[in-house]
């Protein structure tokens, strides 16, 4: 594993070094700030599970250079129409820091701490099979709820404040509902669009379009005769009953540090000001 603080950094206008990090692996890190980093700006987005993970993001947060930090990327959670996991929360330094929470096991979105959106909701019913998964959470509103039912295969609806929209739902001519597709995901490189959410089909061996990606996040897969899992990070992913589950998407931790840089939009692209960022 690459120690952060020997990741390239670039001086832009005399300001101190400019640079990242990015986790993206599930876990629990370390994250040492580099010579001359004095504040930095964090954005946390939490795994999902039936529902979509919390973002949420915080700016100018004090560090002294050499000292080392805790970051932790939450999991993915199952997601079933009747049992239903939990996604694991992503945060800096703590979760009374900054937090994008994981979706609950009862389907609701995550929450988060600082500034930021709740992930959507996962359909909630105890009973019937095959539901969208909630999109993940935006930089200022929240994730799009997936469809569910209503009289035929349901659409989810679109994220909010950039976030992830929710999975459609598939019926069959008999009104059974075959399959869930999962919710979208959410970028860390700043806010950008909202996430549309999934078409869903009322047709025998129809598909149920996957949630949008939202603030160019990840576009889930759809669905048919099955589920299918969340997209990055932190879309909730479809469900059925039990035994056919999938699982919501882990979330991820972005650190980014430099003159001027601060979320939801500002000089927060991907490789700003030509530094490439360290991964996990």
């Amino acid at each position: 594993m690459a120690n952060p603080s020997q990741q390239l950094m670039t001086s832009l206008g005399g300001g101190g070094p400019t640079g990242g990090h990015l986790f993206t692996a599930a876990g629990t890190y370390s994250w040492t700030a580099p010579a001359g980093v004095t504040s930095v700006a964090v954005v946390t987005i939490g795994g999902g599970a039936s529902g979509g993970g919390g973002l949420g993001y915080i700016n100018d947060y004090a560090v002294t250079p050499g000292n080392s930090y805790a970051v932790i990327v939450g999991a993915g959670g199952i997601s079933g129409g009747s049992s239903s996991g939990t996604g694991g929360d992503s945060s800096f330094v703590s979760t009374a820091t900054v937090k994008g929470g994981g979706s609950s096991s009862n389907k609701v979105g995550g929450t988060f701490t600082g500034t930021g959106g709740d992930g959507g909701a996962g359909f909630i019913l105890d009973a019937g099979s095959g539901f969208g998964g909630g999109g993940a959470g935006g930089y200022s509103g929240t994730g799009g709820n997936g469809g569910g039912l209503g009289g035929g295969g349901k659409s989810g609806s679109a994220g909010g404040g950039g976030g992830g929209g929710g999975g459609g739902s598939v019926r069959d001519a008999d009104g059974i509902y075959e399959g869930g597709a999962g919710g979208g995901g959410v970028s860390v490189y700043g806010a950008g669009s909202n996430g549309a959410g999934g078409a869903g089909s009322n047709s025998n061996g129809g598909t149920a379009n996957g949630g949008g990606g939202g603030s160019g996040g990840s576009t889930a897969t759809a669905a048919s005769s099955s589920t299918t899992g969340g997209a990055l990070y932190g879309g909730g992913g479809g469900f059925t009953n039990v035994p056919d589950t999938t699982n919501g998407h882990s979330g991820a931790v972005r650190i980014i540090w430099g003159t001027g840089r601060s979320f939801p939009s500002t000089n927060v692209t991907q490789n700003y000001g030509g530094v490439t960022e360290g991964l996990n």
